[in-house]
């Protein structure tokens, strides 16, 4: 029986004309490759060398050596990498628009959750050390992330604003080619390479990821209360006044957010949807 899938979503069933194979019966079958119809996912075919017998395994590890069979590492959301794939969903009509944006919204608040969170427990436990009496002493990692937060929210007039921009586009750019690279992988390993490099690169060249920036910069704010009058004396007072969770999102995160977007959606979505048009549209 040929399994298929109709457009409508129901499972129909399609019988073909019994036709023996002296290798399937004689144990000598092998994996060719896959057979393909329109509106189809996947069928295979499988018959046991003795009559009434069941089939309780099927070895397919040829089958999924071909490049038709992916696996992903996780199935976690990161809104800069649904920057670029939910909208080439909406482009070949499978989802709507107006999810697109649902989307986007409910994993912008659970990354933010995600990341204040994180930073919580940094800024309470590793940052700090604690004495009997219960008083914290911010280490070297608290100070340094006390001072990547104040350089986060550094962006200040328009030249600032636009260069965190850019730094946003090339970061989703970057971001985005990992997520590809990592899904076109076929193993773990290729996967590892494929994502470690795109984010080794934006990293290294001081690009700004809006989600990333939802743990630093809360981390530099929650471990500056901790900051003893000699510490605070060295970053200086005004550095430190300048780092709070209003300048969190009008020197960074708004705009930040915006260039993730162009980064994802235009230089990696649009892009790919423009060169790779009758390859998407293809995809049942």
């Amino acid at each position: 029986m040929l399994a298929r899938i109709s457009r409508s979503g129901r499972w129909v069933g399609q019988h073909l004309r019994r036709k023996e194979d002296l290798r399937l019966v004689r144990g000598l079958g092998l994996f060719l490759d896959d057979h393909r119809a329109p509106g189809m996912l996947h069928v295979g075919f499988a018959r046991s060398a003795y009559a009434h017998a069941r089939i309780r395994r099927i070895d397919v590890s040829a089958a999924r050596a071909l490049p038709g069979v992916r696996t992903v590492l996780t199935g976690a959301e990161l809104f800069t990498g649904d920057a670029m794939l939910a909208p080439l969903a909406a482009f070949v009509h499978k989802i709507s628009w107006a999810k697109v944006l649902n989307l986007w919204i409910w994993v912008y608040i659970g990354n933010l959750i995600g990341s204040i969170f994180y930073a919580y427990i940094m800024a309470n436990g590793p940052f700090v050390s604690w004495n009997a009496a219960g008083l914290a002493t911010v280490n070297a990692f608290g100070l340094r992330a006390v001072n990547i937060g104040i350089a986060k929210v550094s962006y200040v007039g328009m030249a600032g604003m636009w260069a965190a921009f850019l730094k946003g586009i090339g970061c989703n750019w970057l971001v985005n080619l990992a997520i590809l690279l990592g899904i076109c992988a076929d193993d773990a390993v290729g996967k590892f390479f494929g994502i470690w490099f795109p984010i080794m690169a934006f990293v290294s060249t001081g690009f700004e990821h809006c989600v990333a920036n939802m743990y630093f910069i809360p981390a530099g704010i929650m471990t500056a209360g901790y900051l003893n009058a000699e510490q605070v004396a060295t970053i200086t007072a005004e550095k430190l006044a300048t780092l709070n969770w209003v300048t969190m999102w009008t020197n960074n995160i708004i705009v930040v957010t915006i260039g993730n977007i162009v980064g994802g959606l235009i230089f990696v979505g649009v892009l790919y949807w423009i060169a790779f048009k009758k390859e998407i549209e293809a995809l049942e």
